[in-house]
């Protein structure tokens, strides 16, 4: 039934009117904003990709399923409306069953005056709800057998899950209260230090807090999937120790491949893998590029595919490609002051000179990465029992063991 979506054309806040209930901007074609890309197959793999889609749950461990501006530079006043669009559209015309989405945490809080707040966050995560509660073609997947019931009904299972955890302050009942509002997958850090832990962008990491300690117990009590693909690289390892539940670094790379603190060193990989944890692979531009492809594209995004794959086995390697229905490069620049792109001086790395794309063809959105992903795997002669595993069996596993 994932070939074949059951949307009725529903379009978000369509519930109220355009310019006088609230203010209305020209958003990005969510599926033709570029040329669209698919990977060409024999005709005997297209019958394969129609079979394994049929019979198998495909989950994006991490998507931003919002629909930004066409002008990219109106986002910072489209965020601070506070009405981000749901890609109805573009979900319909994808392969997954189920979806993280990250809503705006980490991009409509960025700038705002009083940094991450608890009441911005509610906002939100309630804005979005209240848009999914007016149709019922994507479902708000609270268990595991939510993902199931979208693939037999075709529909989408939509993972409400938040970047980092910087709101719940000192207060871990926050973390109940956020498993109470829908949440089912939290960030320790989102690349600046917290209360729980360091981040990606420090120069120093002293790993989990006390407090943070106490927040991964809450967590495996609560029913929260745990994320550490922000975080720095010693508290992502006091997670792993301190979490009694498998945790995921849900769109990440590998370090070896290409030198950047956004993708992981070997042993964290292995570390989080022992655990019993997940690593998706990730391909917001100019993220997974290696010395192989310095032009980020479908093949440099499945060489740390392959390269996670051979480290830690088939059983913990997934996909969360961190796409977006819009210009995602354009939002990178817009916001490049506070998104961990570069490294600690701000500048490229000697020897790690690299060609800046426009978008990644291929990858341009959660829809095209559906599609092109399972092609790749196809084409590339993994089994369909590997392939199921990647494309969503896997983090199947750690969902049903973090919400049991």
């Amino acid at each position: 039934m994932s070939l074949t979506k059951k949307y009725e054309g529903y379009s978000s806040f369509s519930y109220l009117e355009a310019g006088k209930d609230y203010k209305s901007f020209d958003l990005a074609d969510e599926l033709t904003r570029v040329p669209p890309y698919t990977l060409p197959l024999s005709e005997e793999d297209e019958t394969r990709v129609r079979s394994l889609i049929d019979a198998s749950l495909l989950v994006s461990m991490h998507e931003h399923v919002g629909v930004f501006p066409d002008k990219i530079q109106e986002t910072p006043e489209y965020a601070r409306h506070g009405r981000m669009h749901t890609a109805f559209k573009g979900l319909a015309a994808s392969h997954w069953d189920c979806v993280f989405d990250n809503l705006m945490d980490g991009i409509c809080h960025i700038h705002s005056s009083s940094g991450w707040q608890w009441d911005d966050v509610l906002h939100d995560l309630g804005m979005r709800l209240c848009d999914l509660a007016h149709q019922d073609f994507v479902l708000h997947c609270q268990r595991i057998g939510d993902v199931q019931r979208a693939h037999d009904e075709g529909k989408v299972a939509w993972v409400a899950t938040m970047e980092g955890a910087a709101m719940i302050e000192h207060d871990l009942d926050r973390i109940d209260l956020l498993h109470g509002f829908g949440l089912r997958s939290l960030g320790i850090t989102y690349s600046e230090s917290n209360a729980l832990g360091n981040g990606l962008k420090e120069d120093r990491d002293g790993g989990l807090t006390k407090f943070g300690q106490r927040a991964v117990q809450r967590m495996n009590k609560v029913g929260l999937l745990i994320d550490c693909s922000h975080c720095g690289d010693q508290t992502t390892l006091d997670t792993v120790e301190w979490s009694e539940k498998p945790i995921v670094l849900s769109h990440i790379g590998a370090r070896a491949l290409w030198e950047s603190k956004r993708l992981a060193p070997d042993d964290v990989l292995e570390a989080v893998a022992a655990k019993g944890g997940v690593i998706g692979i990730e391909c917001a531009p100019h993220t997974t590029l290696t010395e192989n492809n310095r032009t980020h594209n479908l093949d440099a995004f499945m060489e740390h595919f392959e390269y996670v794959k051979a480290l830690v086995g088939i059983d913990h390697v997934g996909f969360g490609p961190d796409t977006v229905y819009g210009d995602h490069v354009g939002l990178h620049h817009t916001y490049m002051a506070s998104l961990s792109l570069k490294d600690s001086k701000g500048t490229t790395k000697p020897g790690q000179e690299y060609e800046e794309v426009e978008y990644v063809e291929g990858l341009e959105n959660p829809t095209e990465g559906s599609r092109n992903i399972i092609r790749w795997l196809v084409k590339n002669e993994y089994s369909d029992e590997d392939i199921a595993k990647a494309m969503g069996g896997n983090a199947m596993r750690v969902m049903e063991q973090a919400w049991s």
